[in-house]
């Protein structure tokens, strides 16, 4: 955890030269409504799971709660925490351990809700490999990223599996790198989000891509979600609150409309994957949405029992030295409204 320790206590510098203070301008649509402009900065570059937000900014569902939304690029959810941290955008959209990590040591940022709330992490293979359980992990070579949360937690999967660290072998890459060390068949299997890599390399390769899902496999807990600094909280709490819901409507409505969800993402990014591995992305992730206790809920609706579970898996994971309370990184008063 060296790694993302470093990045994250990085942001002392961001944070003495944070561009907060004066606020979020206001400017007036073409229905003469006044509007407030937010800035919603993503944990890496746009791919379907990222939809929604471009089919709420479409729809004008933003719009509606009074937001003029530009939607940013992202470099990895650490650095999304650090700049949201910083006042360098008004909201982030990032993984749950780069915010617990981030929190710990001394950042001033805040969860104000999880959407993701099965993780996607998952080890993913090519199905010619015949892999159909943990077990036919043994002796394998698995590409991972030093540092980032599925390392981190890889050995809890293993040994709720009854496996351990020396059952397998793992090539350290970058998260750039590892779909390449796959098709390439420098490693048998990566670590990564079966919401993003999986489909693209399915799509490159040609070859069907099969999955182990740690949620599926014993081990679940939060992953991507809604982020704001406390400045943001403590002097536009309004604007955090209609934030919110208007993240959860857009949400909810891009699941009843996956289609024009994808279509609205044309141009977002030079990088964007092709229109059928969007919708592949999409539609993974918004099985996503719910833990048992939230079935039912509106997307963006947390409980803390679930944060606790969270909690405890990274703290287990030495993501986070100390588990605090929940509402130390939660904001559970901003939960999504009708």
């Amino acid at each position: 955890m060296k790694r993302l320790s470093a990045l994250v206590a990085g942001a002392a510098l961001l944070l003495a030269a944070g561009c907060g203070g004066s606020g979020p301008e206001t400017t007036t649509n073409a229905e003469g409504q006044e509007v407030t402009k937010v800035t919603l900065t993503l944990n890496w570059y746009p791919y379907g799971e990222h939809a929604p937000f471009y089919y709420g900014k479409e729809q004008g569902i933003y719009e509606e709660h009074g937001i003029d939304l530009e939607i940013r690029a992202g470099q990895g959810s650490q650095k999304t925490v650090q700049a949201t941290a910083a006042g360098q955008t008004d909201f982030g959209w990032a993984d749950t351990p780069a915010l617990l990590a981030g929190v710990s040591q001394g950042l001033d940022v805040k969860s104000v809700g999880v959407f993701l709330q099965t993780t996607p992490s998952s080890v993913q293979f090519f199905s010619e490999q015949g892999i159909s359980s943990v077990d036919d992990l043994k002796g394998k070579t698995i590409a991972t990223t030093a540092g980032d949360a599925l390392s981190a937690t890889f050995p809890a999967f293993l040994a709720a599996n009854g496996l351990s660290e020396d059952d397998v072998d793992t090539q350290n890459t970058d998260a750039a790198g590892k779909m390449a060390a796959v098709m390439s068949e420098q490693t048998d299997a990566l670590l990564g989000y079966a919401t993003d890599q999986g489909p693209t390399m399915q799509e490159k390769a040609g070859k069907e891509v099969s999955y182990l899902r740690f949620a599926d496999h014993g081990l679940n807990f939060f992953s991507n979600g809604l982020l704001t600094s406390q400045d943001m909280l403590g002097e536009h709490r309004d604007l955090v609150q209609r934030m919110v819901d208007a993240t959860s409507e857009s949400w909810a409505a891009a699941r009843d409309d996956q289609e024009t969800a994808v279509a609205a993402m044309e141009g977002a990014s030079e990088q964007l994957p092709s229109q059928e591995v969007l919708a592949e992305q999409l539609a993974s992730t918004l099985e996503l949405l719910h833990t048992e206790n939230t079935e039912g809920q509106r997307p963006g609706v947390n409980v803390e029992d679930d944060w606790r579970d969270t909690i405890g898996v990274f703290h287990d994971a030495g993501v986070i030295e100390s588990a605090e309370e929940p509402s130390t990184y939660w904001e559970a008063d901003l939960s999504p409204k009708e």
